[in-house]
């Protein structure tokens, strides 16, 4: 395993899309008075997404199509269908394995399925960590200011922990759910609603990536007004075969969640296994 660094874990931010395919995982929001309880969530890459309340309540289970994209030219408009990134060759790699630099190409989406809201997709897919955008210049620059950072381990799994502050060239996949919040974007996001902009922000950050995954499974505010305000992603399983039943909302599901309609599967066709003996 490639030793950390700043400029380490920024190419493991940018290298998600490419690092796994299916993912099985838990996650909370602590200090998020908007986002409450836990979730579990199965996701196969490129388009399939189920999650349950962890006491197995269905939330969701749905395939997503990949965006179109539209074309207008001299001769009139077309249509193209976006490619997903996980289903693209990797782009170069350095030789730590990790992305030096992501195309950028508008044929290309780099979206996980979602949940709720971007800040979903950004957790799965933490590139807003590596890579800002000068303002004047439109040009990519570092997003974030690295203080350190240390090899640790989140629920038993290798990761890498910084301390971070976002520059003003932090520019995250949403204005209005960053997984890190800042002024600089904040003024942004809500300028015809100052009413929106907080008193005081989190002096810096505590960002953890999974080694394997590149999937952000911690963010933890420090100092500002909500202390330790974040979200805790704990993997489950990577790479483990999903059925394609999972991603299928059948109504019996709607109240016991996938485990709950498991059972009751079986237990129909043990009956139906009884009656023909």
């Amino acid at each position: 395993m490639p030793a950390p660094s700043a400029d380490s874990f920024a190419a493991l931010a940018r290298s998600s899309p490419w690092r796994w395919s299916t993912l099985r995982f838990t996650v909370t929001w602590p200090g998020d008075r908007w986002t409450t309880g836990a979730v579990r969530a199965w996701l196969r890459r490129p388009d399939a997404l189920r999650v349950e309340s962890v006491d197995g309540g269905l939330l969701r289970a749905e395939r997503t199509p990949a965006p179109t994209i539209g074309i207008l030219g001299p001769g009139g408009g077309t249509t193209r269908t976006a490619a997903w990134a996980s289903q693209t060759d990797p782009p170069a790699l350095r030789p730590d394995g990790f992305v030096a630099e992501r195309p950028d190409d508008p044929f290309v989406t780099y979206d996980d399925p979602m949940h709720d809201s971007y800040h979903w997709v950004a957790m799965l897919d933490p590139a807003e960590l590596a890579d800002g955008v000068d303002r004047q210049t439109g040009e990519r620059t570092p997003a974030l200011r690295v203080e350190s950072v240390e090899a640790v381990e989140h629920a038993g799994r290798a990761a890498w922990e910084a301390v971070v502050v976002p520059e003003d060239t932090y520019e995250p996949r949403c204005g209005c759910c960053p997984l890190l919040r800042t002024r600089a974007v904040d003024l942004v996001e809500f300028e015809d609603h100052p009413e929106h902009l907080l008193e005081v922000y989190p002096d810096a950050f505590r960002v953890r990536l999974d080694v394997q995954t590149g999937v952000c499974v911690l963010t933890e505010e420090i100092g500002g007004l909500s202390p330790g305000k974040g979200h805790d992603l704990r993997i489950e399983a990577v790479n483990e075969p999903m059925d394609d039943a999972l991603f299928v909302r059948r109504r019996r599901e709607e109240r016991g969640g996938l485990a709950d309609w498991l059972e009751k599967r079986g237990a129909r066709r043990a009956e139906r296994a009884r009656r023909r003996r």
